[in-house]
């Protein structure tokens, strides 16, 4: 799908592309824009679950494995709260366990729900909002971030057991 949307010009005169990976396959097909160099900066989004924590690491090795044939970097962390114990301490302390850093943590807010159910961005259906503020600020730290991407440093799954029951949320 990324060969036809690039052979149909839809990459012409962008700055940013987005793709949605699964973290668990990152290193199959889904990570086919970071091993064919169609991602030079990948920020990831995660939450404080165990399951995102899990994954985001997963693509930070995808991103290692191709980072010294391909160039691509990881800009960043960005925390999409789900309201967990300490996330915001988590999603830090994952950043620079990958030494990286978190880029941005964007709260909850169901105006999302409210927006999606008329098929509209929150910036769309609610451009005054603090929602709408918030994913401004992100897309600014983007790209005021570029180029200061860093080559992963993922952990493994016995460092990231540690790191959760560090912070008391896993128990012995």
């Amino acid at each position: 799908s990324i060969n036809f949307l690039e052979e149909n010009g839809a990459y012409d005169d962008v700055d940013y592309v987005s793709y949605d990976v699964l973290g668990d396959v990152v290193c199959g097909g889904f990570a086919m824009p970071i091993r064919e160099n169609k991602a030079q900066e990948i920020y990831i989004v995660m939450s404080g679950e165990m399951m995102a924590l899990y994954a985001a690491n997963n693509i930070a090795k995808g991103i290692l494995k191709y980072a010294h044939s391909g160039g691509v970097r990881l800009g960043g962390l960005i925390c999409n709260e789900r309201q967990t114990d300490r996330e915001l301490d988590l999603a830090e302390a994952l950043a620079a366990k990958l030494n990286s850093k978190l880029i941005h943590f964007v709260p909850r807010d169901n105006i999302v729900q409210h927006a999606e159910l008329r098929k509209m961005t929150v910036i769309q259906y609610a451009p005054d909002s603090k929602q709408a503020a918030e994913y401004r600020a992100l897309a600014e730290k983007i790209h005021a971030n570029s180029g200061q991407g860093t080559i992963p440093t993922p952990i493994t799954m016995e460092e990231l057991e540690d790191m959760l029951l560090d912070f008391g949320i896993m128990k012995t």
